[in-house]
């Protein structure tokens, strides 16, 4: 049975309360501070600025600063770190192993906290329920081998983002991260069964999955006597691949985990979880197949939603390589033939046959496709060399772009932009006639079961204005089309604007009252996702 009370916990003794309190109070300097966590709770504040630097930024490149770093290595040093921040009204910045592109891990002032020591207890893998448990310090890659070879090869944790190798599992958790297989089942969200977390003042819930559930887009967080009623967001939210902003409810009823998972850190820190996981397929088919243009992808699109009646999570991965992708590729002759301009990967189950004859039948249903699929063009990545060729070229094309740019004293813009399936091609057709029309060198690639492209802008130093405009432009369009800005790597401080365009200032006000709710001072992971006031709101 559900419920919208949460019973709050605490990891320290009233009397630890009591002492971090009185001593963390605001204008304390950090030299005291530092002093005090070692000599009363054994927790280590770093102030050397050479150390602290090397946190203050996260693949996004955004500028960061930060006085002091936390490197905990349990719950309780965490809840410590957040108490204290909290009384002492710093501002505190979660770190995980800073993957994001968004800018959602850099700080821009106070104090950082790095979870990359939370690595203990090591996963375990309950075979019987299908689950593990697993510290939100690891990497996501280390954790997917764990759960395979604790299970003995029949079981995995299915959620792949490219960035797998370089993204802790507390991050994953952030952003709701999402992988190869197409739909909701290839985001973090959907095997989420339970949660440690750590609310902004330190104060502690564990919640599993139907546990708690907002009533009348309400929560009441109940710490003995005293209940905090905190909002849930309502606004309208597409109901496609979605990465943009905290989850939302029209209807008002939400599961705490959906409230926090992909919240990038607003209202609280993961500090442990659950998760589950599914067996291991027998055998998957993985294809690699040219096309000429992106007219034939787009009628395969159609062709394989329709003959697996909408449910594209059935494979594994479906995967496009766009207009000028084969430019920027390596290993592009091994995989291309002729004048074929565009590719897909799919993968599949073998589902109880043997790969042979699951090979057969794939084989049967490109053709089957009227796609133009040249049989002879078709690459069968049934073996170690083929794959890593594959992978090689996949990860390719961001690292050859990048260069490209650095070349030209620039950068990289890239949209990750979802939209409805029925809408994809008119997106395209915009996007591609945008982008020529201006005469923008860009690559086109990404999520094709999702209708998830991203559009890589690789501007010359005199058209940096003109990227950025162009960005807006197609940001625009997808909104316009239903569609969200970000259908994997979130908002963090590089997209707030986009959030703002996508879902309109009413619902950056509902948002904005659910961080209140929780965080009076805005302290937490200040300006992901929203550009926020200074100081608390009108009633604190």
């Amino acid at each position: 049975m559900s419920t919208n009370r949460l019973t709050i916990q605490h990891l320290l003794t009233a009397e630890e309360r009591a002492a971090l309190d009185a001593f963390c109070t605001p204008g304390r300097d950090l030299p005291a501070l530092a002093n005090f966590l070692q000599v009363s709770f054994a927790v280590d504040l770093v102030l050397d600025p050479d150390i602290v630097r090397g946190y203050a930024t996260d693949q996004s490149n955004l500028p960061g600063r930060a006085q002091a770093l936390a490197r905990p290595v349990t719950a309780r040093e965490c809840a410590v770190i957040m108490c204290a921040c909290h009384g002492a009204q710093l501002p505190l910045t979660i770190s995980g192993g800073r993957s994001n592109l968004t800018g959602s891990a850099t700080p821009q002032d106070g104090v950082v906290l790095s979870t990359a020591r939370m690595l203990a207890p090591a996963p375990a893998v309950d075979l019987t329920h299908k689950l593990v448990t697993a510290p939100v310090g690891m990497l996501l890659e280390d954790l997917r081998k764990a759960v395979r070879n604790q299970s003995h090869e029949t079981l995995i944790y299915p959620v792949d983002p490219t960035s797998r190798a370089e993204a802790s599992v507390g991050g994953t958790l952030a952003c709701n991260a999402s992988g190869f297989v197409p739909g909701a089942q290839g985001a973090t969200r959907d095997w989420v069964a339970a949660l440690d977390f750590l609310l902004p003042d330190g104060s502690f819930i564990r919640a599993e999955h139907g546990q708690y559930v907002s009533q009348g887009g309400r929560f009441l967080f109940a710490d003995g006597d005293r209940a905090t009623e905190v909002p849930v967001p309502t606004y309208p939210r597409p109901t496609i691949k979605n990465a943009g902003g905290p989850f939302s409810k029209p209807d008002g009823a939400m599961d705490f985990l959906d409230f926090v998972i992909g919240s990038e850190g607003l209202f609280g820190l993961a500090t442990a979880c659950t998760l589950r996981l599914k067996p291991k397929p027998e055998a998957l088919l993985d294809l690699f197949f040219p096309l000429p243009g992106e007219a034939d992808a787009l009628k395969f699109l159609d062709f394989i939603r329709a003959r697996l009646q909408g449910r594209l999570d059935q494979l594994g991965a479906l995967e496009y390589f766009g207009l000028n992708s084969r430019r920027y590729m390596k290993h592009e002759t091994a995989l291309f033939r002729g004048d074929n301009q565009v590719a897909i990967y799919l993968q599949a189950p073998a589902q109880g046959q043997a790969l042979e004859d699951a090979a057969a039948e794939w084989l049967g249903l490109l053709e089957e496709s009227a796609c133009h699929i040249d049989p002879e063009a078709i690459l069968l990545l049934d073996n170690e060399p083929s794959w890593k060729l594959f992978m090689e070229a996949r990860h390719s094309l961001p690292a050859n772009a990048l260069e490209v740019v650095q070349h030209r004293g620039t950068f990289t813009i890239m949209t990750d932009a979802a939209v409805p399936p029925e809408r994809f091609g008119e997106f395209l057709d915009f996007t591609h006639g945008l982008l020529r029309h201006a005469g923008m060198d860009y690559l086109a690639f990404g999520h094709l079961g999702d209708c998830h492209l991203h559009f890589t802008l690789l501007p010359e130093k005199k058209d940096l204005e003109l990227g950025v405009e162009l960005y807006d432009r197609i940001i625009a369009r997808a909104a316009e089309l239903g569609g969200v800005y970000s259908g994997e790597h979130g908002t963090g401080k590089r997209k707030r604007k986009d959030f703002l365009r996508c879902y309109g200032p009413a619902a950056a006000d509902q948002l904005l009252n659910c961080k209140r709710a929780l965080d009076p001072l805005l302290l937490l992971n200040r300006h992901n996702v929203l550009e926020m006031p200074q100081g608390p709101s009108p009633s604190t």
